[in-house]
């Protein structure tokens, strides 16, 4: 398929202090990739001796750009349509050690972002996960501090990313390369790059520690409004028509083929979830504050939390046509290896339920079956 066009990004940061070996450890592992789960067939999903699964467990982050999954669990959406199916839940800050979990064997599904998606997928040779919906675009942005107001003051700074190969990491390496940086997976370069846990990034942003960072919502709002930072680039602006995707729901191959009334009626917990956001639009800031205050014992300023939204949307399309840029950009920040994602996308019981609502079908990009 033919990607779509973008303003090609370059990217970078420091340890927090992380050690240069503790990086080059980090990528190490995700360069060799988790062992995959068990191979699901083609058509596994159909299979007649499939069943409903006693229990679910559904991984998440406490983050803005994560609000299907907050509210689907704060207003009870997913209970509701999982019925006797347990639910259980595990929050992350960041996507590859939601993938280490996947992988595992740990959770079933998680929301995550695409470039973890894409890494265990061509890690396994395509057999751990699939996609099976989009859930958020937009609500990334690289932010800084004073003194910095082009990619040329860049140089000799330190910037955090929530972790090391996750979709922010990867958008700020791609986007330092493209303004003509050299980075590396273990700190080094014309701009150092740390992964750091976005609190910790916060706190050190705030002791002049590092000079900016590639964040999701509403760790940009946060910098800027309680940390004083401004935004360099939007990562809206790198993508046409400013539509990216931030969040997708992912589930691991061997339980989509054993359990897909599970994961159907995940979808259509998830489903609700969207229609909620998109009818209760004076609500959803208090709910999913309400949420992230159950999982971090904080709320969010309202003005960080009102801002953070100003910049999400949330969608079940996951903008499969993204997807082979995101591989190149991922190949160019050598956090992944190379290697086909044909096969990543399984829309079909997403679309089914599209159909069932009379809606028009969400398409894989030739990546998939819809």
């Amino acid at each position: 398929m033919t990607a779509p066009s973008r303003v090609r990004p370059r990217l970078g940061l420091v340890a927090g202090m992380m050690s240069a070996a503790a990086i080059a450890a980090s990528a190490v592992l995700l360069l060799s990739g988790c062992a995959p789960t068990a191979a699901a067939g083609e058509d596994a999903a159909a299979s007649a001796s499939t069943t409903p699964a006693t229990e679910l467990r559904l991984g998440y982050f406490a983050n803005v750009t994560h609000a299907p999954a907050i509210v689907g669990l704060q207003e009870g959406l997913f209970a509701d349509a999982l019925g006797d199916t347990k639910l259980t839940t595990q929050v992350f800050n960041a996507g590859p050690a939601a993938i280490e979990a996947l992988s595992a064997g740990a959770i079933d599904a998680t929301y995550i972002g695409p470039n973890p998606s894409i890494n265990t997928f061509i890690q396994s040779g395509g057999q751990s996960a699939h996609i099976v919906a989009g859930a958020a675009t937009g609500g990334a942005a690289l932010v800084v501090r004073d003194g910095i107001d082009s990619a040329d003051d860049l140089a000799g700074t330190t910037l955090a990313t929530p972790q090391l190969g996750n979709t922010q990491d990867v958008a700020l390496r791609s986007w330092l390369a493209d303004e003509g940086y050299e980075t590396d997976t273990t700190g080094g370069g014309d701009v150092n790059i740390t992964p750091t846990e976005n609190s910790q990034t916060l706190t050190l942003f705030q002791q002049g520690a590092i000079d900016g960072a590639w964040l999701p919502e509403p760790w940009v709002s946060r910098l800027i409004i309680d940390a004083g930072a401004h935004v360099l680039v939007d990562e809206a602006d790198l993508w046409d028509d400013g539509a990216f995707p931030t969040t997708v729901l992912l589930v691991r191959a061997e339980f989509l083929a054993e359990h897909p009334e599970t994961v159907k009626a995940l979808l259509q917990g998830h489903e609700a979830s969207l229609a909620w956001l998109s009818e209760h639009p004076d609500e959803a800031a208090g709910v999913i504050n309400a949420g992230i205050e159950a999982e971090t014992g904080k709320p969010l300023a309202d003005e960080v939390i009102d801002r953070a939204l100003e910049h999400v949307s949330f969608s079940d399309d996951p903008h499969a046509e993204t997807f082979e840029t995101l591989v190149a950009n991922g190949l160019e920040a050598g956090t992944q290896k190379d290697g086909s994602i044909d096969g990543l996308f399984d829309l079909r019981i997403l679309n089914e339920l599209r159909d069932e609502a009379g809606e028009e079908p969400v398409s894989a990009g030739g990546l998939g079956e819809e």
